[in-house]
């Protein structure tokens, strides 16, 4: 055990919704870490049980506590985890600062080292056969664990509202990016004005992502009080793609102070 690695603290208040078990912690950092250590659990279970374990993990500015506090869980054997990553912009070069498969090669891969790491090519000449490639890579033995944040819109991954499907019957496609989704990229600092966020991107779709046996939503913030207000006490709706998690058995969402604000 590494003693350096801070146990999670009891959160600061936890409730039900429906069966949807919603932890919140005094800050980001705290709720960073208990993500982290839950994902650790789960990891080791599934290791112990199956001498390996996947794993679906994002990107972007709300995940960098929960990434830097994995790098620090302790006895996890990351040779035997095989990770993907969940979407990338059509078009994006990895040299671009914003790329998110350089975010998860930076911040992930390069630091925890896993067995397999794969990533969905945004410069595949062919976007098509690009997202059955990965789909089936997806496909091929179920996912341990997938860890989601919710957009300002509601998106979860890149399925914005307006391309969510929660039947959908493929596990990875193209979309575009609606406005609100695109506005947040440039709030977040990755690109310098809206016109600069590519339209279109691949994702990992809604029903690919909830299949997973553990969902956690990793949710810090103020600028995602409202989505997650509409998450948890909205319809279960594609209006808003998040509320999804609410129809998964055992998924649990981390939210900080600020996030859970509305609530």
């Amino acid at each position: 055990m590494n003693s350096r690695f801070p146990v999670s603290p009891a959160p600061f208040r936890s409730f039900l919704v429906g069966s949807t078990e919603v932890r919140v912690y005094t800050s980001k950092s705290w709720m960073g870490v208990a993500v982290a250590n839950h994902v650790g659990a789960a990891l080791r279970q599934a290791i112990s049980l199956k001498g390996g374990a996947r794993m679906i993990i994002g990107g972007g500015n709300s995940q960098l506590e929960f990434v830097a506090s994995l790098a620090r869980v302790p006895d996890v054997d990351w040779r035997a985890v095989e990770m993907f990553h969940m979407d990338e912009y059509v078009g994006m070069p990895t040299s671009h600062p914003a790329s998110l498969r350089r975010w998860i090669k930076l911040r992930v891969e390069d630091v925890l080292q896993p067995g397999r790491m794969h990533y969905v090519d945004g410069e595949a000449a062919d976007v098509d056969a690009e997202c059955r490639r990965y789909g089936n890579l997806l496909q091929q033995a179920p996912i341990d664990v997938c860890v989601i944040g919710f957009g300002e819109n509601g998106h979860i991954a890149f399925n914005d509202p307006h391309v969510a499907r929660f039947d959908d019957p493929v596990a990875v496609k193209r979309v575009d990016l609606d406005q609100r989704c695109r506005m947040q990229q440039v709030g977040e600092g990755h690109f310098g004005r809206l016109e600069d966020v590519p339209k279109d991107a691949i994702t990992i779709t809604c029903p690919m992502l909830v299949s997973a046996a553990h969902v956690l939503c990793c949710v810090p913030e103020l600028r995602k009080a409202e989505a997650v207000k509409n998450a948890l006490q909205g319809p279960i709706a594609e209006s808003c793609p998040a509320s999804l998690v609410r129809r998964h058995a055992s998924a649990v969402v981390y939210l900080d102070t600020e996030s859970a604000s509305l609530l």
